[in-house]
């Protein structure tokens, strides 16, 4: 499969739609409700951001440190793949859905199981 090009994203030299185009089934359920989870669980809060003049707000350090480390935790949360039925890592889903994507291009799979989590 060629990472550069996609489904949903336009095909643009240097970006690999292909990847952002698997990552959007993923973004409400891992990366939105991660970061909520962190801002309502006081896990992250404004003493680990940095406001620069210019307006931008930037994670410091410790912010960084923070985040990353429960990121590392949450990737070894084992879960139910909702297709395959198998116990497997949160963080290991988008390559199982990069293996199902691939088994439906070649016609292993009648269509592709699209990752429907809770």
């Amino acid at each position: 499969m060629d990472s550069y090009v996609g489904f949903y994203h336009k095909d643009r030299p240097g970006r690999a739609s292909l990847a952002l185009d698997l990552m959007e089934e993923f973004r409400s359920v891992m990366s939105d409700r991660f970061v909520l989870t962190l801002i309502n669980k006081r896990i992250i809060n404004k003493s680990h951001f940095l406001m620069k003049e210019d307006g931008a707000v930037l994670l410091n350090d410790i912010g960084r440190k923070v985040f990353l480390k429960s990121w590392q935790e949450k990737k070894q949360t084992m879960i139910k793949h909702p297709f395959l039925g198998e116990k497997i890592e949160w963080g290991m889903a988008p390559y199982v859905q990069a293996l199902l994507l691939a088994r439906y291009l070649r016609g292993d799979l009648d269509e592709y199981p699209p990752f429907f989590w809770k």
